[in-house]
This record gives C-alpha cells, structure tokens and sequence, in this order.
C-alpha cells in the first residue's frame, strides 16, 4: 500500500483532539490504569502497563477494526495520508499503547510508512 498513516495518541483531559480521519474514544469501554497506585505513575513505555492494557477484553477487537478502517480510507478514490486519533483520559496508558499496537498491525498489513506521536503521554499524571 502506498498510503501513509500517522496515528496521534492524546488525553482528552489535556485539550481537544488532533484534527483526524478517524478518532477513536478509548475512554468509557476500556480499563483505565490509572486507577490502579502501581500503575498510575508509568507510562506506555513500561511492560506493566502495557500487559494491562493489550489484555483488556475488546482491545485487540478494536485494534482490527481499526486497521479494517485505515484499510478503507486508503482504499478511496482521494491520494493522501490517514490520520488515526486515538484517545484515552490523560493520555500516559491506553492511548500510547493502542497507537503503538496499532502500528505494529498496520505495517503487518502492508502499510510501509506509520508514523506514531505521543501528545500528552510525558505530560504530569493529571489529578482526578
């Protein structure tokens, strides 16, 4: 595929989402690791966090579902890159690693050019 995906994870508690194609919502239907004091602090780069959230029930679903959708868009009669916003409260652990697994996939598909950023995932651990 000759199509470019960019993916941006984000907190929705640290401003609006980055303008995208698709912007996915992880927020209400996915375990949030924040809640847990062990977690809480880490971020998408530690294993923890990861494991916590890649095992959340639904996740690799929407995972797919999410190449499935990137695949669409590249698939349309209009050139051009495909922005995939993914977002989850503060930004630190679901969004980052989602958009990281999301990659992953997408380069397993045929898609030799993703791009991920991190908006918000260094941003202080937001109090709540």
């Amino acid at each position: 595929m000759d199509t470019s995906v960019l993916i941006v994870s984000f907190g929705y508690l640290h401003g609006e989402p980055p303008a995208a194609h698709i912007t996915i919502d992880l927020r209400e239907h996915f375990r949030d690791p924040h809640i847990s004091p062990q977690l809480r602090y880490m971020t998408a780069d530690d294993e923890p966090v990861r494991t916590a959230v890649l095992n959340t029930p639904g996740i690799t679903d929407l995972v797919e579902a999410a190449v499935s959708a990137v695949r669409a868009f590249a698939a349309g009669p209009s050139t051009g890159p495909v922005t995939v916003a993914d977002g989850c409260a503060g930004g630190r652990h679901r969004a980052p690693v989602f958009a990281r697994t999301l990659a992953s996939r997408l380069r397993q598909a045929g898609f030799p050019q993703v791009d991920v950023r991190h908006r918000d995932r260094d941003k202080p651990v937001v109090q709540r």
